[in-house]
């Protein structure tokens, strides 16, 4: 795995900036938003779970979601959100899975609203789910 991150890295350039932060995300954003020429976050599940490791509720989810969103809407430059998809499979028989699936739909969901253009990758192809505004 180490190697891949490195192998990544140097694919990268300099120009990039990497921030690794678990869970105050908005935070991130908020501090970054005048100074970045765009915003890559990858990713939101990984996101929820750091949430669920740390003992957050579906209340305090939301909570941070808030913020999150707000520093979204506040950003001043492109943000690209990246996820899992996890709500095709079959209803998890366990109780943890199933709330894990329920949260991250609920984030996707509030995500996509927000989002001037939703794109989902099947395969290696790109399906549009939410059209962004054509260039002309």
């Amino acid at each position: 795995m180490e190697k891949r991150v490195e192998k990544h890295q140097k694919e990268r350039g300099k120009d990039w900036q990497t921030i690794e932060e678990p869970v105050l995300i908005h935070e991130k954003i908020n501090e970054y938003s005048g100074k970045a020429g765009v915003i890559l976050i990858d990713c939101l599940t990984l996101w929820l779970s750091n949430l669920l490791s740390q003992s957050y509720d579906p209340a305090g989810i939301s909570e941070l979601l808030e913020k999150f969103e707000k520093a979204l809407l506040n950003c001043r430059c492109p943000v690209f959100l990246v996820s899992n998809e996890v709500g095709l499979g079959i209803v998890p028989e366990n109780k943890i899975a199933r709330e894990f699936r329920d949260l991250a739909g609920m984030i996707h969901q509030r995500m996509a609203k927000l989002s001037d253009r939703v794109v989902m990758t099947i395969a290696g192809i790109d399906v549009e789910i939410k059209p962004g505004q054509k260039s002309r």
